[in-house]
């Protein structure tokens, strides 16, 4: 059976693998993000996108996180948030080309022995359409500072983001063909070589592919992050548009479809829960932005949730997340500044294991 023909949640035949990739919603208790300055995108609109920040920081803090904070001068975000609980920070300073620490930091792995390791992927900004010269470093620079008290895997030989892959944390992982089969990325790769080293490195034993779906004004070619994530109970939340006048209806409905067909490992299908799209967001030129309610972060207690000043789109979206994390809090961030940037709350934020640091 050929790639193409191939059932989209066929189980790989290897060997048991001595780790596994933990869920975003097993305990975590870090997250790691990257302050804008003026040498980024955000030069423009910093005032804007700090104020964001800002109340991202509070979040993170509210939700019980400790909270690490890179930039090339570290008095700018110290500045911004120095009447914060301190206890619960570190600052670090290391250059940054931009903010998006899902896609450049580090990918947390647990080996048989429940120790932690971290693995480093390379980082082309998204298939080589940005610079990325110094974000690809941060993770091995935070290593070598001591920041992170767990061993470090050099992977740079294979690209891979964040926000490119979902696990269950027992073997699957979800991803989307559009941006794993970039050529750009691994292109040297076949699909079944791809399958193959997420195996090995990730300890999965099955990847479900999902061959539709994209958000316009996207730059990750279709991050599984934005479209679709996994959640406990064996479900997925999924971005649905209902308008068929929308240019998005055709893809998203058959990015539907690709879900109803997935099979969870006892042979099931999913529990699959809609999420509403934005009401369409647009930047200065009238491009369409990336608005997604599926760019949320997983905390120990709480959801950080990306609202886009839509009060019934936004209040809808609190109450289907509250459906599917009915013991988690739901804490809103308004990430209007975040989407003209093309990327959302998920993308700015990398869950890590709280034991990894110094504090």
């Amino acid at each position: 059976m050929n790639n193409e023909n191939r059932i989209q949640n066929k189980e790989i035949s290897k060997q048991c693998h001595s780790r596994r990739m933990p869920a975003e919603w097993e305990p975590s208790g870090a997250v790691l993000i990257a302050w804008p300055h003026a040498e980024t995108d955000w030069e423009y609109m910093l005032d804007e996108v700090t104020k964001c920040y800002c109340n991202l920081v509070d979040a993170i803090l509210e939700s019980g996180c400790k909270l690490i904070v890179v930039a090339p001068d570290i008095s700018v975000p110290q500045k911004h948030i120095n009447n914060k609980n301190n206890d619960n920070i570190i600052f670090c300073q290391v250059s940054t080309n931009d903010t998006w620490a899902r896609d450049f930091g580090p990918i947390t792995v647990v080996d048989k022995d429940n120790q932690i390791k971290l693995i480093d992927f390379c980082f082309n900004g998204w298939g080589l359409k940005f610079a990325a010269c110094h974000d690809n470093l941060i993770t091995s620079k935070l290593s070598k500072a001591s920041v992170f008290n767990a061993p470090l895997e050099n992977h740079l030989g294979f690209v891979l983001e964040g926000g490119s892959i979902e696990s269950d944390g027992c073997g699957t992982i979800l991803t989307t063909s559009e941006c794993l089969l970039s050529p750009n990325r691994n292109g040297d790769l076949s699909r079944d070589k791809i399958e193959e080293y997420l195996c090995h490195s990730l300890g999965a034993n099955r990847i479900l592919w999902v061959n539709h779906g994209y958000l316009a004004g996207d730059d990750t070619d279709s991050h599984i992050d934005t479209l679709a994530r996994l959640a406990p109970n064996d479900t997925i939340l999924y971005v649905k548009c209902d308008n068929t006048e929308d240019e998005h209806f055709q893809e998203l409905s058959l990015m539907e479809h690709d879900l109803m067909a997935m099979r969870t490992p006892n042979d099931a299908p999913y529990n699959l829960i809609a999420l509403p799209m934005p009401d369409p967001i647009f930047d200065e030129d009238g491009e369409r932005l990336p608005a997604t309610y599926a760019n949320f972060l997983i905390t120990d207690t709480s959801i950080l949730l990306p609202t886009y000043r839509q009060p019934a789109n936004d209040r809808l979206a609190e109450q289907i997340m509250q459906i599917a994390f009915p013991e988690r809090k739901i804490i809103c961030v308004d990430c209007s500044a975040l989407i003209r940037q093309h990327g959302s709350l998920h993308c700015v934020t990398m869950q890590l294991p709280k034991e990894i640091l110094p504090i």
